[in-house]
């Protein structure tokens, strides 16, 4: 347990830089670019972010849960890493030929930043960071982050000054990801050594890692697909709206995806060695954990989003207030089907039902945003991404009720959301007493989640340490 504590403080220290860069360079960044620059640079992204994702196939998952299960033997584990990453390799290489073809043949008015966005896609050839998470290496990754993630920042605010500078806030974006994913290639001489895979054995991977990659597509398509819908239906300022409610929610969204990135590794060693009951008894610790971040954060920032919005990303962003308030109950969503995901059905290898549960969330997200963006447009994005979140939570949950105790999670957790609308009601009440902006929201923030935080930590200390 004191590996996994460890690797989990490595993620969640990252994440909380994170959470705090975006607090710093979000509000600069909004202001400087304004929402049509940001929409643009959104837009951009996104459709790169399509190339990549056709680039690594399923190889995050597949590739952390293949290493996981091999690592005890040295010879195997560096076969297996060279394997997978050849494969990789070519499909990435052929992601980044076909993605130069789109900018010179269908980019328009924005092929010079998505020219520019082409750096980020040749960053699949080069991320081999599920090798480091399968071997449950994180102080490595999370090293290289944190210098990369910084040395972006002071890059950001020295050459990003105005509006015309969309071109270089896109390079150094680019460049940082680039360089994040090239560092951890100094480690893998040691680790992996070097052989010379044969073509024959890359066969064997490919199936595994496509089984793996649709269910990536689906989800990119209710998690990104809404932003090239609303750029194509509404316009960029739409994107930048939609984009500025995102990163709100994304910003503590980090700490449960920790959690998911730490334990995948950990279960599929522990689904490789039929070890099922020490498997249920981190699956329903997490879940408790998982459940008690997302209820505090999805009524914490529906709560504050009045006051916070107009202080972090500028009052052109005021129409952010009410999409953030939709999209807040995505988060325990979210939350409830990462930890089904990372911790039972990818290491189970349960791909067939973690596919049918995204591909769900994923038709559902192309109807929503094809009925509802052209006359609501971001906030029919919004509506969209509830709706794909709460299918694939659904879908998830039916698939596994017959071999883990659902309903015991259910029990576990239906009081933090008790606890979660009280602190809402504090919440509203510091807003309605305290007059100045600044004032009332530090008064929220840490009155607010203060009270949450003790009355789960009297929930847990009286009720669930019984059941652990």
């Amino acid at each position: 347990m004191s590996s996994i504590r460890k690797n989990f403080a490595y993620n969640v220290a990252y994440q909380l830089l994170l959470l705090v860069l975006p607090l710093i360079t979000t509000p600069y960044i909004s202001r400087v670019l304004g929402s049509g620059g940001l929409g643009t640079y959104t837009y951009t992204y996104t459709i790169a972010n399509y190339f990549l994702l056709a680039g690594m196939l399923g190889v995050k998952n597949y590739g952390n849960r293949s290493i996981a299960a091999v690592r005890e033997d040295k010879e195997l584990l560096g076969r297996t890493f060279w394997e997978i990453y050849s494969l990789q390799f070519l499909c990435s290489a052929a992601a980044l030929a076909v993605y130069l073809g789109y900018v010179f043949l269908s980019a328009g008015e924005n092929r010079p930043i998505a020219l520019l966005q082409a750096v980020f896609v040749l960053s699949g050839l080069l991320d081999i960071s599920w090798f480091f998470f399968g071997l449950e290496k994180f102080r490595i990754t999370v090293t290289r982050n944190v210098v990369i993630k910084l040395a972006t920042l002071a890059a950001m605010f020295l050459f990003v000054r105005r509006r015309e500078d969309l071109w270089i806030y896109t390079l150094i974006m680019a460049l940082g990801t680039a360089l994040s994913q090239g560092y951890l290639w100094f480690f893998v001489g040691k680790l992996a050594g070097w052989r010379r895979p044969p073509r024959k054995a890359l066969g064997r991977h490919l199936v595994p890692e496509l089984m793996l990659f649709v269910p990536i597509l689906a989800v990119s398509l209710y998690t990104m697909m809404d932003k090239v819908m609303l750029g194509a239906m509404s316009g960029m300022a739409q994107v930048g709206y939609y984009e500025g409610a995102s990163k709100i929610l994304n910003i503590p969204m980090g700490v449960i995806t920790a959690l998911g990135t730490v334990m995948l590794p950990r279960m599929s060693s522990l689904a490789a060695k039929g070890q099922v009951r020490e498997s249920g008894r981190y699956i329903r610790g997490s879940m408790v954990f998982a459940m008690f971040l997302a209820s505090g954060m999805m009524f914490g920032i529906a709560g504050i989003a009045g006051g916070f919005v107009p202080l972090f990303l500028g009052r052109e962003f005021s129409s952010c207030v009410s999409l953030i308030r939709w999209l807040a109950p995505t988060v325990p969503l979210i939350a409830w089907a990462n930890v089904l995901r990372t911790q039972y059905l990818i290491p189970n290898h349960e791909d067939k039902s973690y596919l049918l549960s995204v591909a769900l969330g994923a038709a559902v997200n192309l109807l929503v945003n094809a009925l509802l963006i052209p006359r609501l447009q971001a906030l029919g994005a919004v509506i969209g991404t509830l709706c794909a979140e709460g299918s694939v939570c659904l879908g998830q949950t039916v698939m596994v009720r017959k071999k883990l105790p659902v309903a015991c999670y259910l029990k576990d957790s239906a009081v933090f959301f008790l606890f979660g609308g009280m602190m809402l009601a504090v919440i509203l009440v510091l807003e309605r007493a305290i007059t100045n902006t600044a004032a009332a929201l530090a008064a929220e923030i840490c009155v607010g989640g203060g009270f949450y935080a003790a009355l789960s930590a009297l929930y847990y200390r009286r009720y669930l340490r019984k059941a652990f």
